[in-house]
């Protein structure tokens, strides 16, 4: 009898309950696009940062920033003296460790030994400077306007010099050390091998370099070429291509290399920690921060905190004006549809109240009207679905691209930046922009959300249409006769 009537009385009502339908289908809608956008900016935040951290890494311990001299900070270039005859090239390779601050390598062991780290490794993150070219002996001509070369004015012929000078041509790049006994972590994790091969674990210590694809472009570099650093050369072994963004470094060589080019022997710039539990991140880096004095400890949510740009914008919109917009519309769907209801009991006053009379208890009618919101919720929530799937895959279609910038801050995250970070200051990571692809993923647990969204805008509808039709009563019916 239930399922009887309310059938009969939804197809009668098919307008009245198509509205209802209708606002509660574009509430929840709503939800689910600014859901799904707002997944997609969490996997784009996170597809930038991954390509400063590396996967597999949860957090990185670089040196707590310290005041440093002047002349510290200040790279220096000797060339040797040349007889006057001699015109060669001279060349110098400056060698130093990013921001100027270093680690004991010891550091790595503590860092490891926290409790819920699962595992750690130091890196060793270098910015070379290389100056080359030549000076050139200028030649004494005789004539007016010069100088006179003898003691006395007048005394003798004047000279001057043309010519001379110096051509010097500086090339910034960046190499980072690896410990190649564990290549789960660290920056190159986070490029592919596109040719060639990575470090094998017995290359400690071997004169072997992986290059990014970008800077072997550049420099006309593949499998089997050699590039030469400070007067060691180094065989390139493969190529990497970074998965998104910029490269953590133009080429990475084994760590034991790293410290004897640089001098820092048994030092590290940067330890990657990888936790046992996601969710015990915080709890690590306390201990870490306590335990391992001098140190700077930075997860993925504080880099988090320094994205900039236009997906920081995209993302504070979806978050602030999105969520807010999502509740007020939802909010204004439930009570829309709890009025049209409570409107709709007040036009069968006569039906209910004639049911009343036949023996209908007040419980009943209240039932009825209740499955009958209900129903028209689930309808909403179909079609809010269907109107929500339809908008985020518009907005994967479209795929609008966003800019996120990421460093410049003290103590930085630690990871390999671009060239001539060293100009940013110690413990200072240099700025780092990059583009990404924002799409709008539906997950399972969305699709519930808009469900319940459903069930509780028909629900909340029929308790406004059930609490009037139980007040009816059967004299109410009789007063509607004419």
């Amino acid at each position: 009898m239930f399922f009887t009537y309310l059938r009969r009385e939804l197809r009668r009502r098919r307008k009245a309950a198509l509205v209802v339908a209708s606002g509660l289908a574009l509430g929840i809608a709503l939800v689910i696009v600014v859901n799904s956008v707002s997944n997609g900016m969490g996997r784009a935040q996170e597809k930038v940062l991954q390509s400063l951290y590396g996967l597999g890494t949860d957090m990185t311990v670089t040196k707590a920033a310290t005041p440093a001299s002047g002349d510290a900070q200040r790279p220096r270039f000797r060339f040797e003296a040349k007889d006057d005859d001699s015109e060669d090239k001279q060349s110098s390779d400056r060698v130093m460790a990013q921001g100027f601050t270093t680690l004991p390598a010891s550091t790595v062991t503590e860092v490891a030994g926290q409790k819920g780290v699962s595992s750690a490794v130091g890196g060793l993150s270098l910015n070379v400077v290389k100056v080359s070219g030549q000076f050139t002996r200028g030649q004494f001509q005789q004539g007016d306007g010069g100088v006179e070369m003898r003691g006395k004015p007048g005394a003798g012929p004047r000279y001057r010099i043309e010519g001379g000078g110096a051509d010097f041509d500086v090339n910034m790049y960046t190499v980072y050390g690896t410990d190649v006994t564990q290549p789960a972590l660290g920056p190159l994790t986070s490029s592919e091998i596109t040719s060639g091969r990575t470090f094998k674990t017995t290359e400690t210590n071997a004169k072997v370099a992986v290059a990014d694809a970008a800077y072997a472009k550049e420099k006309k570099l593949r499998t089997g070429s050699t590039v030469t650093i400070k007067g060691a050369t180094y065989e390139v072994i493969g190529i990497a291509t970074a998965s998104s963004g910029d490269a953590a470094a133009n080429l990475y060589i084994p760590l034991k290399q790293a410290q004897k080019l640089s001098g820092e022997k048994d030092k590290v710039t940067t330890v990657y920690v990888k936790a046992t539990d996601s969710q015990q991140i915080g709890a690590v880096k306390s201990a870490i921060r306590k335990n391992v004095p001098g140190t700077t400890v930075t997860t993925s949510a504080d880099l988090a905190k320094t994205v900039s740009g236009s997906l920081s914008t995209a993302a504070d919109l979806a978050a602030g004006v999105g969520k807010w917009l999502s509740i007020a519309v939802l909010v204004a769907a439930f009570l829309v549809a709890g009025l049209l209801t409570s409107s709709a009991v007040s036009r069968r006053v006569r039906e209910f109240g004639t049911l009343k009379a036949l023996g209908w208890k007040s419980g009943r009618v209240t039932r009825q009207v209740v499955g009958e919101a209900v129903v028209n919720g689930l309808v909403g929530g179909v079609l809010g679905i269907a109107l929500g799937l339809a908008g985020a895959y518009v907005v994967t279609a479209v795929s609008p691209t966003l800019q996120a910038q990421l460093g410049g801050s003290g103590g930085g995250p630690g990871g390999p930046g671009g060239g001539g970070a060293f100009l940013a200051g110690p413990g200072r990571q240099a700025a780092k922009s990059l583009e990404v692809a924002l799409t709008a993923p539906v997950s399972a647990t969305t699709i519930a959300l808009a469900v319940g969204l459903a069930v509780a805008g028909g629900l909340i509808a029929g308790a406004f249409g059930g609490w009037r039709a139980s007040r009816l009563r059967p004299a109410d019916a009789l007063r509607r006769v004419e």
